[in-house]
């Protein structure tokens, strides 16, 4: 069974948050993110995935989302 994706995406002000700090090189951690309360909708989406070590990372996609969100 695959996801479904509404076809307009709106992130958080949380998961917008999330973006920054992994794009300006924090670390956030599975864990962490869990008790911010984001949601698997960035990983569902391809904004974040997860490196070799199992560390949140922000992909290009992301990066992109945080750009429209600046203009």
């Amino acid at each position: 069974m695959s996801t479904y994706h509404a076809p307009q995406f709106d992130a958080t002000v949380d998961e917008l948050e999330t973006l920054k700090k992994l794009e300006m090189g924090e670390l956030v951690t599975t864990p962490q993110a869990l008790k911010e309360h984001l949601s698997g909708r960035l990983y569902e989406r391809g904004y974040i995935g997860k490196n070799s070590l199992d560390e949140l990372t922000i992909t290009d996609a992301g990066r992109a989302l945080i750009r429209r969100q600046n203009n």
